[in-house]
């Protein structure tokens, strides 16, 4: 039998598409309807619905994804692409195999070009990054831009749950992110926007959490708006025998979670020495072999022994970290780190 997980998992998004469906089909004037079907008809998103609800009767009845060749549950990639599937990975012709293969590695490939392949060159400062998803396709991204004046945006965004769908949702706020970053001033400003958007777009059924900033490295300050982010952590090197770790806080809710939204500004100021860590929660809820997670402490630790280390080091040292943490083992959440040091 399927995991329960990810029965609970395929049934919501399942639910959520024959709500849209269903409603698209009662709401829609007949002459729009023929447009956007033109010969395919009703009937056809008729029959959808109805495939929907074997599938969901399947769900419920815990036969969903059971292989018809051997009887034992489906993987769980493949029952993510394709909630009929009824036949295991190893049951499948090498032709079947070998199509499949390659949309796995075009889903890949769609989605790491959707990432910054380098982070952007700025005086006085060291940017890295790394993303891992925790299945195919992942529901984390991390991006560089720029504003309308030409300061430096950063941002990290974790969309609710993870696989293709949080994958999907995550490319339509990316794009939101590099078309209104560059027409705006400010990261409240970015956000107010993008949460107006998906606010009221009924396809939007979930929430993202994300956190935008604007890096000024000539005055070495730092504005940032955090919608329902974990805090990044800002590590300030020893003053006086005493070093400092600030978490940065959301100022506002998740995009897509409310109507009355107000991200909110912070500012700071950056000097020497300061790591800034931003990061998913797949990297605070890493778990050992216990059940026990690394934690924002397990960070907090990571970041002070690794703070003699460059900003790419500090990222490769942190995932190497993380997978003795766990003994190798998988990820149960997309993981994502995006590190800024300023230098002298």
């Amino acid at each position: 039998m399927v995991e329960s997980s990810v029965l609970e998992r395929i049934r919501g998004s399942l639910l959520e598409k024959r709500q849209a469906l269903t409603g698209w089909l009662g709401a829609t004037p007949a002459p729009q309807r023929r447009a956007r079907l033109g010969p395919a008809g009703d009937g056809a998103v008729q029959a959808e619905i109805q495939l929907i609800d074997r599938v969901l009767e399947q769900a419920e009845e815990g036969t969903l994804g059971t292989c018809r060749v051997c009887c034992e549950p489906v993987e769980t990639r493949l029952l993510e692409m394709d909630y009929t599937a009824c036949v295991c990975l190893e049951h499948l012709s090498r032709a079947e195999q070998s199509e499949l293969e390659t949309e796995l590695e075009l889903s890949q490939e769609v989605q790491r070009a959707l990432l910054p392949q380098e982070p952007p060159e700025i005086p006085g400062m060291e940017l890295a990054a790394f993303s891992q998803p925790a299945q195919i396709v992942g529901g984390d991204a991390f991006d560089f831009l720029q504003y309308r004046d030409g300061a430096h945006a950063i941002a990290i965004a974790d969309a609710a749950g993870h696989g293709v769908s949080a994958g999907l949702l995550m490319a339509s706020v990316q794009a939101a992110l590099r078309m209104l970053t560059p027409e705006s001033e400010s990261p409240d400003e970015v956000l107010g926007r993008i949460n107006h958007y998906f606010n009221h777009n009924i396809h939007f059924t979930t929430f993202v959490t994300l956190f935008l900033a604007r890096l000024d490295p000539a005055a070495r300050t730092l504005d940032y708006s955090n919608a329902g982010h974990n805090p990044p952590l800002l590590y300030r090197p020893q003053h006086d025998g005493v070093d400092g770790i600030t978490w940065l806080g959301p100022t506002g809710a998740a995009v897509g979670l409310t109507g009355d939204f107000y991200p909110g500004v912070e500012s700071l100021e950056l000097a020497s020495g300061d790591i800034l860590l931003l990061y998913t929660d797949g990297i605070t809820e890493a778990a050992n072999r216990l059940g026990q997670p690394f934690g924002e402490d397990g960070l907090a630790a990571f970041v002070r022994d690794s703070a003699d280390f460059t900003a790419r080091e500090l990222t490769r040292r942190l995932w190497r970290v993380l997978q003795e943490f766990t003994g190798g083992g998988p990820l149960a959440d997309d993981a994502t780190v995006v590190a800024v040091k300023v230098t002298a």
